[in-house]
């Protein structure tokens, strides 16, 4: 009996052994399987990167290939919409007086002169970037230059190097936009908005005028001598076909008459149709698109942030309000005068002539020191801080 239930307490004992062993082995082989893929410094943001790598390595592969492109693109659109206002527009605005057209000139080519202004400067005009050697100030390293890096200098993986004062990588541009281009960039796009609302709204009276009447009343090209020869090239294979007797006479240059019987001109009127309804959807396009990007650089601009320190002040707000406490961003001198810093206004230099004209006056200071609204630095020793 006393053997059996030693006997007994043995086996209970192995089997507890045994148990013991096995658990441990596999939290051996569970630790070593989390640790391919795990470790404590890993959240919600690291996830999210490592889930979108094969679209970041897209874009750094291609980006370089894409702008160009982008370049053209934008070039080509616009022309096309100049052309297209020449043609058709300005002689609508002729029927509407003599004062009202040349609103009309003087608005529009100062418009034109400044959205072609800014987008060049912005393309053509280098963000900025850390010179080599010492740095008055220097906040982390850069991983992958090797260099120290400035306060508000972050990387582009694009251009592969660090940029002042970096907001983001603009394809439209074909440029990072950075310290020394990013008022070209915002410029562009408020006359860019300006002149595609102003486009849209003065065809729109020519766009109802072809939408909704199968005879429009208003043919723009008839006031131009290039119909002429569109007229003849229309006109001339009738009187070679048509009888001696057969009278042909074109009216206004638009339509032609056949035995008192009007012809129309189908390409001419598809030209026209085709040209106004393009003119006209482009420009509403990119006035609603460059609305929604406004209101989001506003939104930036006002807080003293780029598009990059959004989502670092975002993450750093989180933080500290787990903490109890309040993030202060300390870039952030209120809206009036963040604009101003961004436009370059803030001494002596005036909004008319600056901003409503073509200007290349460059940024305060040298994107390597900043002012900040928590502390002042001491202007004597570095002229050049903001």
């Amino acid at each position: 009996m006393m053997q059996r239930f030693f006997c007994r307490c043995r086996y209970l004992c192995e089997c507890v052994r045994l148990r013991a062993r096995l658990k441990s082995k596999w939290e051996l082989a569970r630790l070593e399987f989390y640790s391919l893929f795990y470790n404590v410094f890993i959240d919600k943001s690291t996830m999210i990167d490592a889930a979108l790598e094969p679209i970041y390595w897209f874009v750094d592969t291609f980006a370089k290939y894409l702008g160009p492109a982008m370049v053209a693109l934008v070039i080509v659109l616009t022309l096309s919409v100049v052309v297209i206002f020449y043609i058709f527009i300005i002689p609508f605005t002729l029927l509407q007086g003599f004062y009202l057209t040349l609103f009309h000139l003087l608005f529009g080519h100062w418009l034109l002169i400044m959205i072609v202004f800014n987008y060049f400067m912005g393309v053509f005009t280098h963000p900025g970037r850390p010179p080599q050697g010492m740095l008055p100030e220097v906040v982390s390293m850069c991983k992958k230059c090797i260099a120290p890096k400035p306060p508000r200098t972050h990387h582009c993986s694009v251009c592969n190097m660090c940029v002042l004062k970096m907001d983001h990588h603009c394809p439209w541009l074909n440029n990072c936009v950075g310290h020394y281009n990013h008022r070209y960039f915002v410029m562009f796009c408020v006359f860019m908005w300006v002149g595609s609302a102003y486009v849209a709204i003065t065809s729109f009276p020519l766009f109802i005028d072809q939408f909704r009447n199968e005879e429009p009343r208003f043919q723009p090209l008839k006031f131009w001598i290039v119909n002429l020869s569109l007229d003849l090239a229309l006109i001339e294979p009738l009187f070679k076909e048509s009888p001696p007797d057969v009278m042909l006479l074109a009216s206004n240059f638009s339509d032609v008459v056949v035995e008192k019987k009007v012809i129309p001109k189908p390409v001419l009127k598809k030209l026209t149709y085709n040209c106004v309804l393009y003119e006209f959807m482009l420009c509403c396009g990119v006035c609603a698109a460059l609305a929604l990007l406004l209101v989001w650089h506003y939104q930036l601009i006002s807080r003293g942030e780029t598009s990059i320190e959004h989502h670092i002040n975002k993450s750093e707000a989180a933080r500290l309000k787990a903490d109890g406490k309040i993030f202060k961003n300390p870039y952030d001198f209120g809206t009036k005068m963040n604009f101003k810093m961004l436009l370059g206004l803030e001494y002596e230099r005036s909004f008319w002539r600056h901003i409503l004209l073509p200007s290349m006056h460059l940024p305060y200071g040298d994107g390597l020191t900043w002012r900040s609204s928590t502390y002042i630095l001491d202007p004597s020793s570095n002229p050049k801080t903001l």
